[in-house]
């Protein structure tokens, strides 16, 4: 299959995905992509066998082989839950969002807006970033700004960057927009607003180096660097599901300012938030949708075997 008719038939899939699963009742929608996710964790593809390499890492090792293609299989399940609300999110009010997430740690966030600063919130890929984001608006009182990679084939990237603005955020490419995304970014911080960044896995060449789960990995460095520059306060934030809604963990803010280089800073201000990602991560680590590579020392598991599958 050519690589534009792949890209055409993804797209074509999202836009039915859109539109069919808003038409089902909820618990039927829920429970079809909860029975997918089992599905496609029992398939084994290399998605899945990178999860489970990576969830091996967030839990020390202390998992038996089964125990961990269980966890694996509810994560699985928990990245199904986040697709099928991200179908359905754009019908939904967003009081219902509102009144349907719990919080812990607002004070953090409180203290780093009381001064009148702006703020960046770092967040890994966990629970549905999404229905935070439409939290966070509520709670700033008006959109923030976010970066998104430039999907392809462009239609498919045109139809996420539609369905993030009809949420209230204002997004900007990665690549290839008019602008450099750091400029426009930096610009809005300046201003006064706030941006929220997924950072737990770096997309570019580079990164900053940090410690993540006890292993060397990297992440992009873009937030703390937009804080030296603006006066923001970076502030990390993991999503998560609950039973029936979503809940929103805050951690203190990282300082970026000091003495020392920049270079310096900015790595030392990377570690502070890969350190409190990693204690919400490790508390609920099937909501960690990360079925890429995050460490250079830990490539995908091989194929599963029988014994190790997970049941229901």
């Amino acid at each position: 299959m050519s690589g534009s008719l792949a890209g055409r038939l993804t797209d074509a899939g999202f836009a039915a995905g859109w539109h069919a699963v808003r038409l089902l009742p909820e618990p039927a929608a829920r429970g079809l992509f909860d029975r997918a996710g089992h599905w496609a964790a029992g398939r084994d593809g290399k998605g899945t066998r990178q999860l489970r390499a990576n969830l091996r890492v967030v839990t020390g090792g202390r998992l038996s082989e089964p125990e961990l293609a269980g966890l694996t299989d509810r994560a699985v399940r928990s990245y199904a839950r986040y697709w099928q609300e991200a179908f359905r999110l754009p019908a939904l009010s967003s009081d219902r969002i509102v009144a349907g997430t719990e919080v812990v740690g607002l004070e953090h966030l409180e203290k780093a807006r009381a001064g009148g600063r702006p703020v960046v919130m770092a967040l890994p890929h966990s629970g549905n970033w999404d229905a935070a984001g439409v939290w966070f608006i509520d709670w700033l009182g008006g959109p923030f700004m976010t970066v998104a990679e430039r999907l392809k084939p462009e239609s498919l990237y045109e139809r996420f960057l539609a369905y993030r603005e009809s949420l209230g955020f204002r997004v900007v490419p990665l690549t290839g927009g008019p602008r450099p995304s750091a400029d426009v970014v930096r610009e809005w911080l300046a201003d006064g607003g706030a941006a929220c960044l997924l950072v737990d896995r770096n997309l570019g060449s580079g990164g900053v180096p940090v410690e993540f789960f006890g292993r060397p990995a990297a992440m992009p460095g873009g937030a703390a660097l937009l804080a030296d520059r603006t006066g923001a306060a970076v502030v990390p934030v993991v999503c998560q599901f609950t039973e029936r809604g979503w809940r929103l963990v805050f951690s203190p803010e990282v300082p970026v300012d000091g003495g020392g280089r920049l270079k310096d800073r900015v790595t030392t201000a990377m570690q502070g938030v890969a350190d409190a990602f990693a204690t919400s991560i490790a508390g609920r680590p099937e909501d960690w949708h990360m079925l890429g590579r995050i460490w250079a020392d830990v490539p995908p598991d091989p194929p599963r075997s029988d014994s190790t599958a997970p049941t229901r």
